[in-house]
């Protein structure tokens, strides 16, 4: 294992354009699973690519393990990368795809096959040894590009976008085989990919980018629910932050915080079933006024706008669980409302995150 740390670090492939990646320094964890997340052109797979010895920085330094490599070859750095394409040899067998970094590396041949097995089976795919890649499931040529990558049993691994040609189905399996993996082998491993859910659901941290900067760095929780900018508030979830503007502040919350309420007795009701962190007060009331909504089996998203004060006509959407049975008529207007504690304040120059402040919502 090794940590990976970037100072600097700067890619510009035309003088006088913006660099695909700015002045990026970042540290990992020894042996953590780190995830590169941003839309394309982002410049994550760039900064990836510069880790690995595939592109030459601008400027800026690499280190792996405590030294700079940036005069090191790829095959020098001790990291071995797994590609989105894979880039298995068609002419090869699935053996002779994992020993071709063996040979490459001068390992004595009756070394071989101990390696290869050992790769295999951590992958399960010992029994597909002596088959071609075009006898393979997408699936199965991505467990052999891992195979061939750990079988240097490397310092780092770097992997870009290695599931991105698999159906949902087959992701979500592979998702789970590269947690099991990465709990195995236990070594430091850099992910790049644009999709959240794959960010969120294997990182042990994310860093979120977007036209080659670093916006924030940290744990999947803490980029979710404490969204250092705008950008990283709308970019991760599905639906996104609700963002609405009022002079100089953005104020945001998310939709699964902004939830329908009733009126008893003079009192806001919370409607079951609502978790238990939607229950602390207090609240702001918020008059939505439904457009409409989609079923999407276990839950339901209600679109809608703001209705009254200085908020109004601004487009909001909240997340119910399915099992809130409550009917809202397009067009009308329903009584909804969000804990304080949930909303996020933000400049609306910079987009960065501000210290709360009070709002006037009617």
């Amino acid at each position: 294992m090794a940590i990976v740390e970037t100072r600097h670090l700067t890619k510009v492939f035309k003088q006088g354009e913006l660099g695909a990646v700015n002045d990026v320094s970042l540290t990992t964890h020894e042996g953590e699973f780190l995830v590169f997340l941003g839309p394309s052109g982002s410049g994550k797979t760039t900064l990836l690519r510069m880790i690995a010895g595939l592109e030459t920085p601008t400027s800026g330094e690499i280190l792996i393990g405590g030294s700079v490599v940036n005069r090191l070859s790829p095959r020098e750095r001790r990291i071995a990368m797994v590609f989105q394409s894979y880039a298995l040899y068609p002419h090869l067998t699935v053996y002779k795809n994992i020993a071709f970094p063996l040979k490459a590396q001068g390992v004595p041949k009756d070394q071989h096959r101990k390696k290869v097995e050992w790769a295999a089976g951590l992958l399960g795919i010992g029994r597909l040894l002596e088959r071609k890649p075009r006898e393979l499931s997408g699936g199965e040529r991505q467990r052999v590009a891992l195979a061939r990558a750990i079988v240097r049993e490397p310092a780092v691994f770097l992997l870009d976008e290695p599931l991105s040609n698999l159906d949902a189905k087959l992701r979500a399996s592979a998702r789970e085989e590269l947690e099991r993996f990465h709990g195995s082998v236990g070594t430091t491993t850099i992910y790049v990919t644009h999709d959240q859910v794959e960010a969120m659901a294997m990182g042990d941290r994310i860093v979120v980018m977007n036209f080659g900067e670093v916006r924030q760095i940290g744990t999947p929780a803490e980029v979710y629910d404490e969204p250092a900018d705008t950008f990283v508030a709308t970019f991760l979830g599905s639906p996104p932050m609700n963002l609405v503007e009022r002079d100089e502040v953005i104020v945001g919350f998310r939709p699964e915080h902004f939830f329908p309420v009733s009126v008893l007795a003079g009192r806001a009701a919370i409607p079951e079933p609502m978790r238990a962190a939607d229950r602390e007060g207090p609240y702001v009331p918020v008059g939505l006024r439904v457009g409409h909504e989609e079923y999407l089996g276990a839950e339901r998203i209600v679109y809608g706008s703001i209705e009254g004060g200085p908020f109004h006509g601004k487009t909001v959407v909240s997340r119910l669980a399915s099992t809130l049975t409550l009917p809202f008529d397009a067009g009308g207007v329903h009584a909804f409302a969000v804990s304080e504690r949930h909303l996020k304040f933000y400049d609306r120059s910079s987009g960065k995150r501000t210290t709360p402040r009070s709002v006037a919502w009617r």
